[in-house]
């Protein structure tokens, strides 16, 4: 074997290792790329197989969430009993308990055999919970099936200058041109260019806004009217020349004051 054979044959040993070498890295880099798309292919889920298992629909939109209405947070919260309200209570094992309960004005029900329980505010599932715990002494973990069987109707108020002021129910998606329309319309004496609206946010804070009507209806555009919720109250108010007509006449009144501009 010559000398130039055995160089020739180094070489080619010393290339193959530098290139396997080489190779072990590449492909380790290409399996940890792999497993990273499988894992954001995963987290890009939705519903029962995303994330941590925990389906994303669940997440968002849950009932009586606690989202902040004020800072844009979406909000479904779920019913609470007021006063005059009516619930049909029902005992699974024992239906001789079974009954129908009103809230009476001060919050309180009076429950059959077990005194005076508290519903005012709370929920359906609350209320359930708060008769099983007044029957503990009478029945052993007694099953209770509660079903809300009258309630106050969604209304909205309209007062102020129209017809036919008042409280409407709620029964449809409504604006205020539309509450308007069904309390009878504007009077002769109402500023349409500053209808209030006043909507509760809730014990403490009441959120205001001011709609021009008479410019929606000039333009013949409607995206401004605002759709109203259960307990809005729209105000109409008096316009000025109506405020001092009664303290002039009706000539002074055509001569320094043009009531088309009201």
């Amino acid at each position: 074997m010559t000398r130039s054979f055995i160089i020739v044959r180094r070489t080619l040993l010393a290339l193959l290792v530098l290139h396997c070498s080489l190779a072990a890295p590449a492909q380790e880099s290409q399996n940890k790329n792999s497993g990273g798309d499988k894992e954001s292919s995963q987290s890009g889920l939705t519903g029962a197989g995303a994330g941590d298992g925990e389906p994303m629909a669940a997440k968002s939109g849950r009932a009586d969430g606690l989202g902040n209405p004020l800072l844009g947070g979406e909000r479904r919260p779920l019913y609470r009993l007021r006063p005059s309200d009516v619930a049909e209570v029902t005992f699974t094992i024992s239906p001789e308990f079974n009954q129908t309960l009103m809230v009476q004005p001060d919050g309180y029900v009076a429950v059959k055999d077990a005194g005076m329980v508290y519903a005012q505010g709370l929920t359906m599932a609350e209320f359930s919970d708060a008769i099983r715990q007044a029957y503990r002494g009478y029945l052993h973990d007694p099953e209770v099936a509660v079903a809300l069987k009258e309630f106050e109707h969604p209304y909205f108020v309209v007062g102020g200058e129209v017809g036919r002021p008042g409280k409407y129910e709620l029964r449809t998606d409504t604006t205020v041109a539309e509450a308007v329309e069904i309390a009878g319309g504007l009077t002769s004496q109402a500023k349409h260019s500053q209808l209030v609206l006043f909507r509760r946010v809730d014990d403490d804070l009441v959120e205001t806004r001011v709609l021009n009507l008479k410019k929606m209806l000039k333009t013949n555009s409607l995206r401004e009217d605002a759709h109203l919720r259960p307990g809005d109250l729209v105000f109409v108010p008096q316009n000025a020349i109506s405020k001092i007509a009664r303290f002039l006449t009706k000539p002074s009144m055509s001569m320094y004051a043009n009531p088309a501009q009201f």
